[in-house]
């Protein structure tokens, strides 16, 4: 096989976009994983375990090609995955397509149930790798009056616990792929493990809401619930995790507000 072209997916570092071409001469995508500052090894291993456990219940996923994740042969951690057709960009305006459709995609996530394993733990919170409520609660970040009681009310919850189904981890417009105005494949597992499907569902109502607005969440929900045949439970409690689970000053003044909003519409159910 002959490298055609290399191109980094994120800031000039993994994962890598690679063109190959066979000796018969035909052409394919794959993506490379390795340790950067943002993925580290153990999230390379969780990655790879999620797509196998994606591929054996027929999700629409990467499709897991090489995995050596004692860096063996490589020199560091890696895993080799097909790469996916679609783009990750949403459009700029509300579509309720793409809205019913990724929630949809979630659910189809949690139609499999999985017992915790040390690469896919017990996820009790969207992107694990980030506790952005401890750190306000430590004082190692500033928050705001909202925060602060909206962290105070969750903390007054217990977690439900129940289903326990697998879960992505990290739902937002950039881990999906788009083709005809519809979610079709998740990508980027990272931190996918088990747990309630409230840890996917407040994540992508949390990522509509900054995105398009107050109504956009309903459209997820209505996506999940229609192809789960079930009512979604504690939409509020997840919601807020979600939510809290972001800087104190979001990503820009504007998703702080909506950020906000969305967290006040949770808290006032709790």
């Amino acid at each position: 096989m002959t490298v055609r072209a290399v191109r980094s997916l994120h800031g000039g570092e993994s994962p890598w976009w690679i063109d190959v071409t066979t000796p018969g001469r035909s052409i394919f995508s794959v993506v490379l994983r390795s340790p950067s500052s943002r993925i580290s090894s153990e999230q390379i291993a969780t990655n790879a375990a999620a797509l196998a456990v994606a591929q054996r219940a027929g999700l629409r996923a990467p499709r897991l090609l090489a995995t050596d994740l004692d860096g063996r042969v490589a020199g560091v951690s890696a895993s080799l995955e097909t790469a996916v057709s679609g783009t990750s960009r949403w459009s700029a305006a509300l579509t309720t397509k793409l809205l019913l459709s990724a929630g949809a995609a979630i659910a189809k996530v949690h139609t499999v149930r999985l017992i915790p394993q040390p690469q896919l733990p017990v996820r009790t919170r969207p992107i694990a790798v980030d506790d952005f409520a401890h750190e306000r609660r430590t004082g190692r970040l500033p928050t705001t009056a909202l925060l602060q009681l909206a962290d105070e009310r969750v903390q007054a919850i217990k977690t439900p616990t129940t289903p326990i189904v697998f879960v992505h981890g990290d739902v937002w417009p950039g881990n999906t792929m788009v083709d005809g105005g519809g979610v079709h494949a998740l990508i980027d597992w990272k931190t996918a493990g088990v747990g309630n499907p409230g840890v996917d569902l407040g994540e992508l109502r949390k990522q509509a809401a900054i995105l398009y607005g107050e109504d956009a969440p309903g459209y997820v929900l209505e996506g999940w619930e229609r192809a789960s045949g079930t009512r979604a439970a504690d939409i509020p409690f997840w919601d807020a995790v979600a939510a809290l689970n972001t800087p104190t000053d979001s990503y820009s003044p504007h998703a702080a507000l909506r950020r906000d909003h969305f967290l006040r519409a949770a808290i006032a159910q709790l």
